[in-house]
């Protein structure tokens, strides 16, 4: 009786405490005597400071490419990538004896290009500002594993020094194409890397295009082809695209496609067709970021406030009051445990090209903040948590689970070890980190959408903000207690 009456008075109370600072009366008005509840609320404060990210888990979809000069420090970020092409089982070309593009007496490709295809809604910068890129061909791939930003395959050893080295330039605007044809729906700006050049394999072989080397060892190899990981590991580690040129652009890479064409009959008709291979989650892709550690550590160790930076820039490390809140009613359930972070105006909104502010945050365990992102774990309300913008704040409503567990670890702790506290000094720390999502919508019989978060990653896109905080400023922890009546 009392247990079931105990779950929804805790449900009514938040939503009421939402509404009103004053928990005076709730017991009376909506329990009876036997079952009444006695509340009581408090505010303790939790401090914070920025530490630097220094390197981010970047094993991630969510790719960036290009350089700019951030507003905030004045300094330079640049961002790169490497990038797998995925081989679908059961992949087939028509037979060769239908192909009519040739070379040399043999089948060959008729064009071969690498599009990087832009989602302009996430890209930063002036939409003409040309970005010159270098395509270079691995030699050996880059096995699955966990990368971080730091992690740079030319510096590492993968490039291959006698392979592709293909500069070309792009702007996020592809002024090619008439202004029509751009307007119409469904059309994406893209950029293309022309692979047309001789290619010579690792035996020595060369061939017109990059493509005619691929349809050529379909043919003679299609065993090659069975799937990503012996395409990968036989014939095309990948490649890696740096920055050589260019100022004032990030490109947010929505789609990476190797495509070739090539002509072939069927009956009297003559057809073109392509070869796409793209780069998605089946196969893998890392991020590589540079910012200024010089100019960043000088935002750390600004005590008025935090930072919240990407990619791979600052999060805020926020010391909870746990020992406070715990003791403070040893005897009293915890109903709710709120913690809002505001927003303090950086100035970085007021240049002709605003950095955005961060839109998720993500509150996860400073003991966890690694293996968070390695493990591809989602945000469970218990031990980490995601707040949105909203009224220039992130709002933190309850983490009084947080609370709970890691007064009980610390109680567990010290029972074998008295040290346990001093060997154990972030216990009670909680890091912010801004973060980027991916969803996923399914539908049911009756043709309604459902779309959830299926995903959580750190953003590498470019964003900023300041929080109310740091050495000076405590920040408000709001709890409300409950129990039963004696």
């Amino acid at each position: 009786m009392k247990l079931r009456l105990f779950t929804a008075i805790a449900i009514t109370a938040m939503a009421m405490a939402s509404c009103s600072e004053d928990t005076e009366t709730i017991g009376s008005s909506i329990t009876n005597e036997s079952d009444k509840m006695v509340f009581s609320t408090g505010v303790y404060q939790a401090t914070s400071r920025s530490i630097m990210a220094d390197s981010v888990y970047s094993k991630t979809f969510d790719c960036y490419f290009g350089k700019v000069k951030d507003p905030e420090t004045n300094s330079y970020v640049k961002n790169e990538f490497m990038a797998q092409f995925n081989m679908l089982e059961g992949f087939s070309l028509p037979d060769k004896s239908t192909i009519l593009s040739e070379s040399d007496g043999d089948i060959a490709a008729d064009s071969c290009e690498i599009w990087l295809i832009f989602d302009r809604s996430k890209c930063y910068g002036d939409s003409l500002t040309p970005l010159k890129v270098k395509v270079k061909e691995l030699a050996v791939p880059v096995e699955d594993g966990s990368y971080y930003s730091n992690f740079d395959p030319v510096v590492e050893g993968y490039v291959r020094k006698d392979g592709i080295n293909k500069s070309s330039s792009f702007a996020l605007s592809n002024l090619h194409f008439s202004d029509s044809l751009r307007s119409t729906s469904g059309y994406a700006e893209f950029a293309s890397i022309s692979l047309n050049d001789p290619y010579t394999d690792k035996d020595g072989n060369t061939y017109n295009n990059f493509g005619t080397y691929l349809m050529r060892q379909y043919y003679s190899n299609p065993e090659k082809f069975k799937n990503a990981y012996t395409f990968i590991h036989t014939l095309v580690p990948g490649f890696n695209f740096e920055v050589s040129d260019g100022l004032g652009v990030m490109a947010n890479i929505s789609q990476i496609d190797l495509v070739s064409q090539f002509r072939y009959k069927e009956e009297d008709s003559t057809y073109t067709a392509s070869i796409y291979l793209s780069s998605t989650p089946e196969v893998l892709q890392t991020s590589h970021i540079e910012n200024d550690k010089a100019a960043l550590n000088r935002l750390v160790a600004d005590n008025s406030c935090t930072y919240l930076k990407s990619p791979a820039g600052i999060f805020t490390e926020v010391t909870l009051p746990v020992d406070d809140i715990s003791l403070a009613h040893a005897n009293d359930s915890l109903l709710s445990v709120s913690v809002t972070f505001e927003r303090e105006n950086s100035g970085v909104q007021n240049t002709k090209y605003p950095i955005g502010t961060p839109q998720n945050i993500l509150m996860v365990q400073k003991d966890s903040l690694y293996s968070f992102f390695e493990n591809k774990t989602m945000y469970d309300y218990t031990t980490s948590f995601m707040a949105t913008l909203s009224s220039n704040a992130y709002t933190f409503s309850n983490i009084g689970n947080l609370i709970t567990q890691m007064a009980r670890q610390k109680a567990e702790g010290l029972k074998s070890d008295a040290a346990w506290e001093a060997k154990h000094p972030d216990w009670n720390k909680v890091v912010l980190v801004p973060v980027a999502t991916t969803s996923k919508t399914s539908y049911d019989s009756y043709g309604y959408s459902t779309t959830v978060i299926s995903d959580v990653h750190n953003q590498l896109g470019l964003s900023s903000t300041k929080l109310v905080g740091g050495a000076n400023s405590p920040i408000e922890v709001k709890v409300i207690y409950a129990k039963f009546k004696q």
